[in-house]
């Protein structure tokens, strides 16, 4: 029985992960839960799982779920308490999927901590990548990526790196692939927020609309698989079903295919090096629609050309540039500025924040927030 620390429970990464958890309830346990602000959604679970931490990162919330909570569960708050029951001595695993920067700490104290870390947090490795895959290398841990692509990369390279030569990931093209560049800027959040393939939150909709998620995910796959930026490839494949490809010397490229359904990875990452049912349906090719593929268009979609500039600046030019579209995303959701503005808002910040390379956690902090504030003022001249 493995224990498993899921930090991120009412979000769609943490639904399907209860989903293969309650599939397998004899293989694993839920050690502790967590969640932002969502108390009562976190009561049902807490009914459900009877974790033996329930973690909120907002107070109130705390207060609100200590106070309904009628079992054994122990309520805590913060981001310390995060870190505390990511690495605690009865985790076994941790699924890292709080969205954005705020799941980065406890991320990395799951590594420092050795864990398996099922890491659905792309930001922790584009802030922090040298500092995390440095805990992970001294602790021993085991970093099993939960996105479709990193999977698809890590479950073809089992047959090894012998004559690698790249690694390309596809992209779905969201929402927008067929759409002029000159109707972008009409778009509104909720039309942003229609993936076709995959059910997500609000915010990775709209990376996943900009192509940002893409370029996210870019980098991720550089500190994953110590790759050369040049060794990344992105192919648009708007049916995801080919999750990715990696490509070899002699010629040969291997695949991994399969319906979109994040419980497939997720039970892949949880079972890891063995395979147990997800309840995901088998892939039928000769039924599916035909596959298609196009070259990513890098001045309709400028975040992913920002995501590759930044990754060859290095140093805190990432950090940057994800600090600046979080606040960018945050401003379209909220009306403040138009769609094509996000990109404009990123590749602005880059341009005026200070380039430095970090050494520690705390001046990656540091630097996310002073890049905030730089990335809200350009966002106001935008108003």
């Amino acid at each position: 029985m493995k224990n498993i620390t899921l930090l991120g429970a009412t979000g769609s990464i943490g639904k399907s992960t209860l989903s293969v958890v309650d599939q397998h309830s004899d293989k694993f346990n839920i050690f502790a839960l967590s969640a932002n602000t969502s108390w009562e959604k976190m009561a049902e679970l807490c009914h459900q799982y009877r974790p033996k931490f329930a973690v909120m990162m907002d107070e109130n919330a705390a207060s609100q779920l200590q106070s309904v909570i009628n079992n054994d569960t122990q309520v805590l708050s913060g981001e310390q308490a995060l870190c505390d029951v990511a690495a605690h001595e009865q985790t076994d695993y941790v699924m890292a999927a709080i969205v954005g920067s705020a799941g980065m700490s406890s991320a990395l104290s799951a590594a420092r901590a050795g864990k398996r870390i099922m890491l659905a947090n792309k930001e922790s490795l584009v802030l922090a990548g040298d500092i995390f895959m440095d805990a992970v290398k001294r602790s021993g841990a085991e970093l099993i990526p939960v996105d479709s692509e990193h999977s698809a990369i890590f479950q073809c390279l089992q047959s090894g790196r012998s004559g690698l030569s790249k690694i390309q990931l596809t992209a779905s093209g969201g929402p927008f692939l067929h759409t002029p560049i000159n109707e972008l800027q009409s778009i509104t959040p909720d039309e942003a927020c229609a993936h076709p393939n995959w059910s997500m939150g609000r915010k990775i909709s709209v990376d996943s609309a900009t192509m940002m998620n893409k370029g996210l995910e870019v980098i991720e796959a550089y500190y994953l698989f110590a790759l050369k930026p040049e060794q990344i490839d992105v192919v648009i494949h708007p049916q995801s079903i080919i999750h990715s490809s990696v490509y070899y010397k002699d010629g040969s490229t291997l695949s991994q295919l399969g319906n979109p359904d994040m419980r497939s990875v997720i039970s892949y990452a949880m079972a890891y090096p063995r395979r147990i049912s997800a309840g995901v349906a088998p892939l039928d090719l000769a039924n599916n629609s035909p596959l298609e593929f196009y070259a990513p268009d890098l001045d309709k979609f400028a975040c992913l050309r920002l995501a590759f500039d930044a990754l060859k600046q290095g140093g805190s030019a990432m950090g940057t540039m994800n600090a600046a579209n979080e606040v960018a995303v945050d401003a379209f959701l909220s009306h403040k500025i138009k769609f094509l503005d996000v990109p404009d808002v990123i590749e602005k910040t880059l341009n005026q924040a200070q380039h430095v390379t970090h050494t520690s956690l705390d001046e990656i902090i540091a630097n996310d927030q002073s890049v905030r504030e730089i990335a809200t003022q350009i966002v106001k001249q935008h108003a």
